[in-house]
């Protein structure tokens, strides 16, 4: 756990029309809450992209020809930094809102309260968290039902 106050910076941009979708200040709301005591420093840019978009990131990252609900990229520490140099945490969010939208409606969940779950998954990659074996997956996804609690977000799964 880290002490202090956090200093964060989210910058959101949007690739289709904002109309129904979360705000800059919801989604830095979301952010903070999976960083909150975890780190003091971060930069992390949110992209909210249509479906063509998303497809686009997920075949080209990926190898995947689909979108995706939400795409998580760490910004890579420069060559020939002195290891001893501490940075921000740093990386990119791609969430795309039809995929979140589509999941909202089929899974009886709030749209807000899925761009919110999302936004802390992907956040929680960008920290190292992963879910690719079970146990894995159980860690991440209680640590994830501890930050929507907080809140006010009901267990997602």
């Amino acid at each position: 756990m880290t002490k202090g106050p956090l200093e964060l910076d989210v910058s959101v941009s949007y690739g289709l029309p904002r109309k129904g979708l979360p705000g800059a200040a919801s989604f830095r709301k979301w952010v903070e809450a999976a960083l909150h005591a975890r780190v003091r420093q971060a930069n992390i840019g949110i992209r909210v992209v249509d479906t063509e978009e998303g497809q686009h990131f997920n075949h080209h990252y990926r190898g995947k020809n689909y979108a995706t609900n939400v795409l998580s990229f760490e910004t890579e520490r420069p060559e020939g930094l002195p290891k001893d140099v501490i940075l921000p945490l740093m990386g990119d969010l791609i969430i795309c809102a039809p995929v979140v939208l589509k999941e909202a409606q089929e899974q009886s969940k709030k749209p807000m309260d899925h761009f919110a779950h999302l936004t802390v998954h992907g956040t929680l990659h960008l920290l190292g968290w992963d879910h690719e074996d079970d146990r894995e997956a159980q860690a991440m996804e209680q640590l994830e039902r501890e930050i929507l609690s907080m809140l006010g977000i009901s267990d997602p799964y």
